[in-house]
């Protein structure tokens, strides 16, 4: 069924990509000239915090976090307060942002370790370079995935020439003796990558004549950090977190310092932001540059975090600033958005028609709107799932599939394969052995291999006896169904479904996520299953010589 679904869209963006006339023809003219640039600023691992989100989301860690440039930005266009991935897992996430579908819908590129990148899949910087865009990038686009960045033009496209150590940030400055200087050499690192795309020869003007596509993508944010660099380089009170992590998280001074890392890495990706945005004022072209802010999932290393459906691995955070376009700007919009849909916006300000298989619809309207808060009454929800991320982090290399509808009141889940370990395989909580504190705090294929190894995991783990129910919660296996009031409980601790209360509700959220897979062609409504056949089961990528290491230990 899936393979006749694909038939029917595949083919129509392969044909639109390589042979329409329109495209491949196309070359830099007065039309192109009038076309926005587009700028894409994406950080690994983000979450949904910065200080613009502070009044918005009172009592949570944006509270304690400082984003000045991403905060600007927000003012000075629109913040979304309800913007989501596709897949909580980097290339999936990025797979669907660059094809402007559901993850699901991404054949060979909607898993992690083991993804392909087939060239039939439409992309939206290709689609722009063959309409007149000149393209680029900075740090990581899409990977892991076979060829690299492969959607936005591999390694013809990138502008990495001063290097790449922004990304393992505190790494580098912690172990400088003068801090200050360290820092300053790794924003001029940026500067110089950037400025290596923007204007080569430094000589104030733009390059070319081609409005532009680029991708600002640094990875600090994603582990390891070093312990307590959030306090000493951006001066993050670890304590100053105490009562504003999710209630599934025991609130000990361990997990609010690795937290406060977490959020400093966030800060350092800020600070890149204003060099980003200097390079674009110097140059003047900052007023037709339609810049968008985002990451592309939740906390890595913390439970319910990435690779997880709830809002702590799925909200994102998302700015989007453009003088020339957004005629109202300093709104905050409530619809619920999903990131592919990114990918149709860029097309259709660009003037390029999307492919057929970009079904994602475009938030222009958003954008342009002089409205705040709820503008589409039918934005009020938004779709989610999973398949796979690390290959072997379960027995076989299997896929924890899931799927799920979330509106501001509720998020329901199905998990197609509840008798499989959600962050993957390692020992229950009555084992007599377990990983030692340093393998679960450095090596995330030494147990649970779909939650990245970090100083949260470790104490969660190792203190389960006292906090069983937080261990539970981060690696415990989950019923096929779940349901949560979102006002009432945020953290989703009670599950509702099967409540006779709340079955009317429970018919219809399932109804209409089911119809949505159905509607897109999700694989997991056909028969046989594609996700759990050939190249989306193969044991390939880091950890599969480790195996074994991931297997429980319980000896009972």
């Amino acid at each position: 069924m899936f393979d006749r679904q694909c038939s029917r869209f595949l083919p129509v963006a392969f044909l639109l990509f390589v042979a329409s006339p329109a495209l491949a023809d196309a070359k830099p003219s007065e039309q192109t000239k009038s076309r926005p640039h587009i700028v894409m600023a994406f950080a690994d691992d983000w979450g949904c915090y910065a200080s613009a989100y502070a009044k918005h989301f009172p009592g949570t860690a944006s509270e304690v976090i400082s984003t000045p440039k991403f905060d600007s930005i927000a003012r000075d266009g629109v913040l979304f307060t309800n913007a989501f991935v596709s897949a909580p897992s980097c290339t999936p996430c990025r797979s669907s942002l660059m094809s402007g579908q559901p993850f699901w819908r991404c054949d060979k590129a909607s898993i992690l370790l083991g993804a392909v990148w087939d060239f039939s899949l439409p992309a939206y910087p290709l689609l722009l370079e063959e309409s007149g865009y000149r393209i680029g990038h900075t740090y990581k686009v899409w990977s892991p995935g076979r060829p690299g960045n492969a959607p936005y033009g591999g390694s013809r496209t990138a502008s990495n020439k001063a290097g790449s150590k922004f990304n393992n940030f505190s790494q580098f400055v912690m172990k400088a003796e003068d801090r200050d200087a360290a820092k300053a050499k790794l924003f001029d690192e940026v500067r110089q990558n950037i400025r290596n795309f923007l204007d080569a020869d430094n000589d104030g003007k733009l390059d070319g004549d081609s409005p532009i596509c680029y991708w600002f993508g640094p990875t600090n944010t994603h582990r390891k950090w070093i312990a307590k660099s959030g306090h000493e380089l951006w001066g993050i009170n670890p304590d100053d977190l105490e009562g504003k992590l999710p209630a599934y998280l025991p609130d000990v001074p361990e997990i609010r310092e690795d937290f406060a890392d977490y959020l400093g890495e966030a800060m350092a990706f800020d600070a890149a932001l204003v060099v980003l945005d200097e390079e674009l004022q110097r140059l003047g072209i900052a007023d037709d540059t339609l810049l968008v802010v985002s990451g592309d999932h939740g906390v890595p290393g913390v439970s319910r975090g990435k690779c997880n459906l709830y809002d702590f691995g799925t909200h994102v955070p998302l700015a989007v600033r453009w003088p020339s376009g957004i005629e109202h700007s300093n709104r905050v919009v409530t619809d619920f958005v999903s990131l592919p849909e990114l990918a149709t916006t860029f097309l259709e300000v660009a003037s390029v028609e999307a492919p057929a298989s970009m079904i994602a619809r475009p938030i222009t309207p958003l954008l342009t709107s002089e409205k705040s808060g709820r503008i589409d009454p039918s934005r009020d929800a938004v779709f989610t799932g999973r398949e796979r991320h690390v290959a072997t982090a379960r027995e076989g290399a299997t896929p924890y599939p899931q799927r799920a509808i979330q509106s501001d009141d509720w998020l329901y889940i199905i998990n197609f394969e509840p008798e499989r370990t959600p962050m993957g395989d390692g020992p229950e909580i009555d084992a007599e052995e377990f990983p030692s504190e340093e393998a679960l705090r450095e090596n995330t294929f030494a147990a649970y291999a779909d939650l990245d190894a970090s100083p949260t995991k470790a104490f969660v783990a190792l203190n389960r006896e006292k906090y069983p129910e937080a261990f539970q919660f981060m690696v415990g296996r989950r019923p096929r169904i779940e349901m949560y009031d979102l006002k009432s409980d945020p953290d989703c601790l009670n599950n509702l479904a099967g409540h006779s209360d709340h079955a009317e509700t429970e018919k219809q959220l399932n109804d209409r996520l089911i119809g949505e897979l159905k509607r897109t062609g999700d694989p997991r409504m056909s028969e046989p299953v594609m996700f759990e056949h050939g190249m989306f089961v193969e044991p390939v990528g880091p950890g599969n010589k480790k195996k074994q290491s991931a297997k429980p230990k319980n000896k009972k």
